[in-house]
Formats: C-alpha cells, sequence, structure tokens
C-alpha cells in the first residue's frame, strides 16, 4: 500500500492535489484511486488483514470496478482491436463466459440460496453455569427457493452447530459419494481477527457450501438438505432417511460379538462405520483384520480387486501433489501483481509530487516542459497501477479454481476411506464366519468321541450356528453396502473427470484472456507516454546530426 513509500506522509493533501494543472483524464482516472490523492489517509493505512482464503485480495476495489474481458472464442475471432481498451471497455456487457459451475447451479434443485443477517443469540439459560451471563452465538438467515414450487421462499436461522450438524448426517447419508467439506470452525481466526469481518467470512463460506451442496446431484434433492434448509425451529435434524438404511430395514440382526453388545443389534448398524462406545468390540475386531491383513501378510478373504479404480487413486494422489504446486505458484503470482500495483501506484505519486515542484519553481520553459512530462508519467502510472489492480482481481477469480478444486480432494479422500472401511467391515464378518466354522467343526469332532455325544458340546454348536446365520445376513448387507460404495465412487470419479474438464478450460481461457486484455492495456497507456515524449528522441537526433 503507498504507506510503504518513503514520501507518503509529507504533508501534500487533497486540496494541493486540485490545484495541479492536470489534464482531465488523468482527474478522472485520479477521481477513481483516492490512495494516489490522499498522501495522509497513505500514510495512516494500516497493514492489510490476513486473507481468509489463499487468493483474497487485500484490495477493497468491488467486482463491479473492473472489466470483464471478453470470452477466449469472441476475442479470437475479432482480431487483435479486440484487446484494445476502448474496444474493452464499450463492449465489456455484451461479452461474458458461459460458467459450467453456474451452468451446474441452473440445473441444480434450488433456485436460490443465501445466508445473511448474522445475529447474535443468548444461549439458553439451562446451558449457563452463572446466572446472568448466558453464553452467546451467532446466527444466520438461510433462505431459499426450491425448484416446483413456483416463488415459495422458506427462512430459517441456523447457526454453526447446525451446519455441523447437518454435514455429519451427510457423511453418513451418502458414503462414497465427493461430500462438499464444511467451512473450518476457525477458532484461532475467531480471536486474531475483527468480530466483524470474520463473520462475514464465515457467512460467505457458509453461503457457497450450501450452493455447493445444491448443485451435486445426490445431495441436492436429498431430505438431508430440504429439512435443512426448509424446517423451522431449532436442530438437530431427524435420523438419516438414507436409501440404503430404509433398505436394510427388517432383515436379520447381527451377532452380538461383532458389535460387542450385550442386545443384538439392527443390521443397518453394519453398513456404517464403528464409532466407539457400544462399538468398541467391532472396532477392536476389525483393528485386528487389519493388523493381520497389512503386517501378518495374510491375504484376506476379499481384496480390492477394482483395477481401474486403484489406477484412478494413484493418478488423483499425483494430481493432488501437481495442484498444491500450482496453487501455491498461483498464490505468488497474486502476491506479484498486488506488490506491481502497489509499486506502480507509489510511482505515480512519487510523479505527481514532482510535478506539483516543477511547477512551483518553473522559472524557465525547460522546467515547464520536464513538469507536463511527469504529468504524463503520473497519469500512465496511475492507469496502470489501477489496471494491475484490476488485473489482480481477475486472476483470483479464475485461478480460484485451483483452490476449490484442491479443497474437493478433501471429498476425495473421505470417499475413499468410506470404500476401505467397508471392505474392512466385510473382511472382518467373513474372518468371523470362517473362525465360527472351525470352532463348529472342533466341537462336533470332539462330541463324537463320546458315547451318545457331549449335550454341552452340542447345545454349543447350535448356538455357534445360530450365530453363523446371523453374521451371514450381516455379511449380505455389508456386501451390499460396499458395492454401494463402489457404484458411488465410480460415478462421483466420473463426474469429477467431467467437470475438472470443464473448469479447467474456463480458467484457462479467463486467465490468458484477462492476462492479455490488461497488458495491451497498460501498453497502450506508455505507449501514449512515448508519442507525448518523442521531442527528447528528435532532439537527440538533431545534436547528433
Amino acid at each position: 500500500m503507498m504507506s510503504s513509500s518513503p514520501d507518503a506522509g509529507d504533508g501534500v493533501g487533497d486540496g494541493d492535489m486540485e490545484n495541479l494543472p492536470l489534464a482531465s483524464d488523468y482527474a478522472s482516472v485520479a477521481s477513481t484511486f483516492d490512495p494516489l490523492l490522499s498522501a495522509s489517509a497513505a500514510a495512516s493505512a494500516s497493514p492489510p488483514s490476513p486473507p481468509a482464503h489463499p487468493f483474497t485480495l487485500t484490495s477493497t476495489m468491488s467486482s463491479s470496478s473492473f472489466v470483464d474481458p471478453p470470452s477466449y472464442a469472441d476475442v479470437a475471432g475479432a482480431g487483435a482491436d479486440a484487446f484494445s481498451p476502448r474496444s474493452l471497455s464499450a463492449s465489456s456487457s455484451s461479452f461474458s463466459f458461459s460458467s459450467p459451475r453456474s451452468a451446474r447451479a441452473a440445473t441444480s434443485e434450488y433456485s436460490h440460496i443465501a445466508v445473511s443477517d448474522p445475529e447474535t443469540e443468548a444461549e439458553p439459560a439451562a446451558t449457563s453455569l452463572v446466572p446472568g451471563s448466558a453464553p452467546t452465538y451467532i446466527s444466520y438467515l438461510v433462505t431459499s427457493v426450491r425448484r416446483g414450487e413456483g416463488q415459495r421462499r422458506h427462512a430459517v436461522r441456523r447457526r454453526f452447530r447446525d451446519f455441523v450438524t447437518l454435514a455429519d448426517r451427510l457423511a453418513e447419508a451418502f458414503r462414497g459419494h465427493f461430500v462438499p467439506p464444511r467451512p473450518d470452525k476457525n477458532t484461532v481466526e475467531s480471536q486474531v481477527m475483527q468480530r466483524d469481518e470474520f463473520v462475514a467470512q464465515r457467512r460467505a463460506a457458509l453461503e457457497r457450501y450450501l450452493r455447493r451442496l445444491a448443485e451435486h446431484p445426490a445431495i441436492g434433492p436429498s431430505d438431508e438438505l430440504c429439512v435443512f434448509l426448509q424446517a423451522e425451529g431449532k436442530m438437530p435434524l431427524p435420523g438419516s432417511t438414507d436409501v440404503a438404511s430404509r433398505m436394510l430395514d427388517g432383515a436379520a440382526r447381527l451377532p452380538r460379538q461383532l458389535l460387542g453388545e450385550e442386545t443384538v443389534a439392527a443390521p443397518q448398524d453394519v453398513v456404517q462405520p464403528a464409532k466407539g462406545g457400544r462399538d468398541l468390540l467391532r472396532i477392536f475386531k476389525e483393528l485386528k483384520q487389519s493388523v493381520v491383513s497389512d503386517w501378518a501378510g495374510v491375504k484376506p478373504p476379499l481384496v480390492e480387486e477394482d483395477r481401474e479404480f486403484l489406477e484412478k487413486k494413484e493418478k488423483l494422489q499425483e494430481w493432488e501433489q501437481q495442484l498444491t504446486s500450482a496453487s501455491q505458484q498461483a498464490e505468488a503470482l497474486v502476491k506479484a501483481q498486488q506488490d506491481m500495483g502497489d509499486t506502480m501506484g507509489a510511482l505515480g505519486l512519487a510523479f505527481i509530487k514532482l510535478t506539483k515542484f516543477e511547477t512551483e519553481e518553473a522559472m524557465y520553459d525547460s522546467q515547464r516542459i520536464r513538469a507536463a512530462d511527469s504529468k504524463c508519467i503520473a497519469t500512465a502510472a496511475v492507469k496502470a497501477s489501477r489496471a494491475c489492480r484490476d488485473l489482480n482481481a481477475q486472476t483470483v477469480k479464475y485461478l480460484d479454481t485451483l483452490h476449490e478444486h484442491l479443497s474437493i480432494m478433501l471429498s476425495v479422500h473421505t470417499a475413499f476411506a468410506d470404500r476401505a472401511s467397508a471392505l474392512l467391515t466385510v473382511q472382518t464378518l467373513m474372518s468371523d464366519l470362517a473362525s465360527s466354522q472351525l470352532r463348529i467343526e472342533k466341537l462336533e469332532a470332539a462330541a463324537s468321541k463320546i458315547f451318545g455325544g457331549d449335550r454341552a458340546r452340542l447345545r454349543k454348536v447350535e448356538e455357534l450356528k445360530e450365530t453363523i446365520r446371523a453374521t451371514e445376513d450381516a455379511k449380505f448387507c455389508a456386501l451390499r453396502e460396499y458395492e454401494r460404495i463402489k457404484e458411488n465412487n465410480r460415478s462421483e470419479l466420473h463426474r469429477l473427470d467431467r467437470e475438472r474438464k470443464e473448469d479447467f478450460l474456463e480458467m484457462l481461457k479467463g486467465f490468458v484472456t484477462s492476462q492479455a486484455a490488461y497488458a495491451e492495456k497498460i501498453a497502450e497507456g506508455w505507449e501514449t507516454v512515448t508519442e507525448e515524449t518523442s521531442r527528447y528522441a528528435r532532439s537527440s537526433d538533431t545534436t547528433a546530426s
């Protein structure tokens, strides 16, 4: 910012700037670039707040303050003149990108989703240990319009905890899907940032999160999202409405030794990963199965044999590494362009002061000529500074695709972990079946050696056979869940490939077009300075001859 300039605070104020004999074109430019006109404001400017996003600019320039570049296809057919600033300004409203994300939003279940109006509310009195000191929280107004319901608008208030509950429900109901990750709690940022700024950033992140959910082909029309957006009153949401859980209702019972319960559990429990507590024994059994397979070298009864999936998984890991590197370089580019804009602004301010000095102290025509030349350089530098800032906003707009797809990789890892967890459950159940069958064979062999049979052993055999029947039912449910997750992975990988192609094509077209357009715009400004100072070249040629 301008405070980095050594001359930023020498007392040249707005009134002094207004008295400078600058042309009307500079005045129109400078009026939109206050930091160059107000040295006192520049001197008192505070350091920018840390960005909440890797590509967030510290500039507060509105999105309407820069010129949207034309589309790549339009520019390719329009010739070189399409990049000129005049044609760019005159035609910016007629050019537009057909954004793939906009197209996906147009086909989503909801035509409108917004998070707004943050309010501070007090926790219920029962949660406060000290009378009169109830803790507070921020709630947000969530409005939505669902397609097919006309213009009926639903409005509910939700707090961040409710978004966490929604994310947990979706993780249970849509195993194997690439569920968009919810915003983090950011406890540290909430302590170091200004409260209003933190709330504003969280509001924007929550709105972006809900829109990503609505665009998802499976989550968008789900009951979970509908209840969250439309059900009035306090959360939590009702239980999962996942189709797999409904499909398993009424099926056989699970063996108690698998789940570690005194009472036999419902079979739908096996379609969810173990979570401790009542699932503690199941966790130990699955951990044992994992150790036996990974460390003891014993081949499990069922292994991942989808070679196409394994190859895609490996390629995605390499893709994530390349994406991380590209995202870091994009951040560096944004910082460099912002520094360039600030440096150009400081240069423009320096030449403004030089113009003022030459004008006030002018005694000879040569000084007045230098003042006019300084004015030309100041005008070009101010225009270049503003173009750099506008270009940086465009760079953030397009290269943010890198950050978006990097965040998607979190969802990919979760979906693949769901698959591995489901496979481990099947392996554990199959191992239990083999173990129970072996015990039956040993008991029957021992009982056959006793005349008339051993009633205790035979009774134990019957119990084990009942356990095997229940375990077979559980294995059937677990296998069906595993196949469902595999199919979800397969469809999501196809969707990711398609959207990645669309998004990156849009990003590259937009980035290249904006870089070329603004480079042309900056070059035209310096060409004007070259033309206006061409007398130096002519005088040099005359002197040389």
